[in-house]
Parts: C-alpha cells; sequence; structure tokens
C-alpha cells in the first residue's frame, strides 16, 4: 500500500521540540502540538519511525477528523471512512475512546457508536450477514473528541516506543527509556570526545540508552510492532529496513561511559539490562557513592534522575543527597551537570543557580530539569 497517511507521533508534555527535531532530521516536515507532532508519511515511513524515534510514545495514523454534536454524526462520518482499505474480514479492532469539553460526553457510547457504525460498514462491504468474527490481527482505533472535533485514529506502534525490550530487570520508580534519551538529547553531550556518567543510575537506563546513541543502534531494533500483523504490510519491506538499521550502527567507535550507585543490587540489575542491550562492555559500572565518586576527567557530562522525595518517601534524605551532589560535581567545572527532580527547589540544596531549567513530566510527575553548564577546556 502506497497511500500517503496523515501521522502523528505522541509524546510526553515538554519534549515536544525534540521529537520534532528528531523527525526533521529523517527528512520530515512537522507540526507541533500538545503532545503530538504531525506529519505525512507511506507505511516505509511508519517503519521507519516507529524503529528510529528515540523519544516518542508511539506512531499514529490520524484516519478521520471532523466534527459532531449527535450520536447520528458520529455514526454516519465513521461509516464514511472506507475502513476496507484498513481492516480485514477478520480483523480484530478494538475500539478506545475519549472525550473533552463536547456535547458528546459519553465514553462507553461514543466507542459502541464507533464500533457499531464499523462493522455495520465492513458488513456491508463483505455482504457480510451476523457478526465479525475479528479472531485475525489487531488494529488498536480510538475516537478522540474534543471541544466537538472528532479524530479517529490507529495505532501503528503496540506496546509504547520506550519499551525497548532490553529491561530485563528494574528497580523502584525506574526511568522510561525514551525519557531518559530526551534528558540525553538535551545535553551538549558528544561521545566522540566527551565522557559521559550517571552517578545514581539505577537500573541504567540512562548509561544504556547513551549508549545506543554512541553506537547509532536504532531503538526499536530489537522489539516487535503492531503493523507487522497487518496483511497490507509487506514483510519484506519490513525486513529490509530492519537490515539498514542494522546497517547503521556503528559498533567500532570508541567513548566514555560510566554508571555508578551506592547499592550493589541496582548495579547488578543495570549489568544485567545492559547484557540484554548488547551493550555491557561499552558502560563501566562501579558500585560507589556520589560522595567517594572520583574522576580525572575533563569536560565530561552528568545526567541523572537521582532519588525524590515525592517519589520515594524520603524527603530528609533526598535533600541531604542534593546537598551532597552540589558538594561533589560544582568543583568539576569543565563538565556539564543536568538533574531531573521534582524537587523545585533542589538548587538551594544544590547550592547553585542552575543555568537553565525545563518543565518536564516523568509519568504524571511534574518535575524540572537542572541544566549546569561547564566550560570545558580543550588542548
Amino acid at each position: 500500500m502506497l497511500k500517503t497517511f496523515k501521522l502523528a507521533a505522541t509524546c510526553a508534555a515538554g519534549i515536544e521540540s525534540i521529537v520534532s527535531k528528531e523527525l526533521k532530521n529523517m527528512g520530515y516536515e512537522v507540526k507541533n502540538d500538545n503532545g503530538i507532532i504531525y506529519f505525512n508519511g507511506t507505511i516505509e515511513d511508519i517503519i521507519k519511525t516507529n524503529l528510529w524515534l528515540r523519544t516518542a510514545d508511539r506512531i499514529l495514523i490520524i484516519i478521520n477528523q471532523f466534527e459532531a454534536t449527535s450520536f447520528t454524526e458520529l455514526f454516519d462520518n465513521v461509516y464514511s471512512i472506507d475502513w476496507q482499505e484498513l481492516l480485514s474480514i477478520d480483523s480484530e479492532f478494538p475500539v478506545n475512546g475519549r472525550s473533552k469539553n463536547s456535547d458528546l460526553h459519553s465514553v462507553p457510547d461514543i466507542q459502541k457508536i464507533t464500533k457499531k457504525a464499523i462493522v455495520q460498514k465492513m458488513s456491508d462491504f463483505y455482504h457480510k450477514r451476523g457478526r465479525l468474527q475479528e479472531t485475525g490481527a489487531k488494529f488498536d482505533l480510538e475516537t478522540r473528541i474534543n471541544k466537538n472535533q472528532v479524530t479517529m485514529t490507529l495505532d501503528t506502534t503496540g506496546d509504547s516506543l520506550f519499551k525497548r525490550g532490553y529491561r530485563v530487570a528494574k528497580g523502584e520508580a525506574p526511568l522510561k527509556e525514551n525519557m531518559a534519551a530526551a534528558l540525553i538529547k538535551l545535553t551538549n553531550w558528544n561521545p566522540i570526545d566527551m565522557p559521559f556518567l550517571d552517578p545514581m543510575c539505577g537500573s541504567g537506563t540512562i548509561p544504556i540508552e547513551a549508549a545506543m546513541i554512541a553506537r547509532n543502534i536504532a531503538p526499536g531494533f530489537n522489539r516487535d510492532f503492531s503493523f507487522e500483523k497487518w496483511e497490507w504490510v509487506d514483510d519484506d519491506l519490513v525486513q529490509k529496513l530492519r537490515d539498514e538499521a542494522d546497517s547503521k550502527a556503528d559498533y567500532d567507535s570508541e567513548f566514555k561511559i560510566f554508571a555508578s550507585d551506592i547499592n550493589e543490587t541496582m548495579i547488578k540489575y543495570a549489568k544485567l539490562n545492559a547484557q540484554e542491550a548488547g551493550l555491557l562492555h561499552d558502560i563501566n559500572f562501579k558500585q560507589v557513592s556520589v560522595q567517594d565518586f572520583q574522576t580525572e576527567l575533563i569536560n565530561g557530562v552528568v545526567v541523572s534522575n537521582p532519588p525524590y522525595g515525592i517519589r520515594l518517601d524520603n524527603e530528609k534524605s533526598v535533600n541531604s543527597l542534593y546537598s551532597d551532589l552540589g558538594k561533589k560535581f560544582k568543583p568539576m567545572k569543565t563538565w556539564s551537570k543536568y538533574f531531573l527532580t521534582s524537587e523545585l527547589n533542589f538548587e538551594n540544596y544544590y547550592d547553585q543557580k542552575a543555568n537553565k531549567k525545563r518543565k518536564l513530566y516523568n509519568g504524571r510527575i511534574r518535575t524540572d530539569y537542572f541544566q549546569y553548564f561547564g566550560k570545558p577546556k580543550w588542548n
């Protein structure tokens, strides 16, 4: 199918510009909205973006957009869509619904009417009597209504893109992989000549994502996607693009990535995850506290998601940790430091005003990304 679709990459609030930049670097023209970036593409582009986007959540096909203030209008507009071009007679197509500030506010009814219209259209097209069996490939649909404007989407991804497939062990409150990638992309890190450190690495998500970026490994390479089960998606095309992605990986470059944590169990978890990602030997793991960390390297980048009270319910010790972070890293003048935390008074405990702050959401937790820019020295 060579049809061009209107597509959307969804993402966490606050990182739209990062996802947009990723898409632009891949050659797409984009339009940003809250938590979503629109672009156009064919099935080949759907495959590529699912494979390569590091910071997005999922890739959606925008099937149709229209206005509806009654269930009759909703039914008629859904029925008018050529569903037979997307679905087979036996396709499974669950329908989710959302509604905000709209005349049609009952989500169960929105889902029911949408489903009924699709069933009717498919039954009419295939001259089918009785129920559709829905034993085939799954197509996750959503009817989203905002101020009476309906957007119908088809999810091409399946499990969110943050599920890279390497996390086999995790600790408490792990950072999502795509958020970890976003934190790294907001820095000035250059893998070729700048060391990288996460001094509170937990189960290793940030350093593993850093190694994947340094190696130019497609984040979706080791996982499956919903679109791969659709009969109108060419298996040979999918394999071709997977092979191309594999060929672009750089397994020869040398770089310095360090990951440490005071918790021995977390270091074990991090090593297991890095091994699953095939990157164990690219990351120098060490059990050491922030207070005892030492390095003679210069011009590096620190990226970390330290514990925060709202997350681990231990505010006093967490604030003491932030003070220790300042004592340890402020003297490292050539290093740039980046810390994600929900503690809005982080600068007071760290004892230094950040050069820049950025509001981000770690799941549903409102956080700030405190950024301290170093002054590198070059020979």
